[in-house]
C-alpha cells in the first residue's frame, strides 16, 4: 500500500515514478540505498518505506555532503518516538497503530466466536507529519 500510494503520488503530480529501491526495513539497508542516491545529484528527495530506512538514509546523504533538506528532502514513515529527535527532525507519516490493533483484534475475536471470514478491507487513515527533514526542491523558492 505504502508503495502503491507513492506511485500515484508521482502519477497525479505528471511525474513518471523513478525505480523502486528496495531495502529490508532496516537502517543498515537505508544507509546503502541512501550512498547510491546520495551519489546521485539530480535526487532532490526521497521517501523511505519506514522511518528505520530514513534514518539510515540520513547518515549517508549527510557523510556525503548532502545538505537536508537543503539538498535532498527526506520523508519517512511509521512516525517512531526518535523521529521528532533527529537532526533534521524528520518529515514523516503517522499512522495509527492502536486503531490497526482494535480492528484486528476485533476481527480475531469474531472469528473465534464463529463469525465468517470477512472480505472487507479495512482502510486506517495517516497523517503526513511535517518537520524539518523536508522543503522545497533547491532552486524553486
Amino acid at each position: 500500500m505504502r508503495e502503491r500510494g507513492w506511485r500515484e503520488a508521482h502519477t497525479d503530480a505528471g511525474l513518471a515514478p523513478p525505480r523502486v529501491m528496495r531495502g529490508d526495513w532496516t537502517a543498515r539497508s537505508g544507509y546503502e540505498l541512501g550512498r547510491r542516491l546520495a551519489a546521485r545529484p539530480e535526487v532532490t528527495a526521497v521517501f523511505a518505506a519506514n522511518d528505520q530506512m530514513a534514518i539510515g538514509a540520513l547518515r549517508a546523504l549527510r557523510e556525503a555532503g548532502r545538505d537536508v533538506p537543503g539538498d535532498v528532502s527526506l520523508v519517512g514513515y511509521d512516525d517512531i518516538p526518535e523521529a521528532a529527535y533527529l537532526w533534521p527532525p524528520l518529515t514523516t507519516v503517522r499512522q495509527d497503530f492502536g486503531a490497526a490493533g482494535r480492528r484486528s483484534l476485533d476481527l480475531l475475536v469474531s472469528q473465534i466466536r464463529g463469525a465468517p471470514r470477512s472480505p472487507e478491507v479495512t482502510l486506517i487513515g495517516t497523517q503526513l507529519v511535517v518537520r524539518e527533514s523536508s522543503a522545497p526542491p533547491p532552486g524553486t523558492g
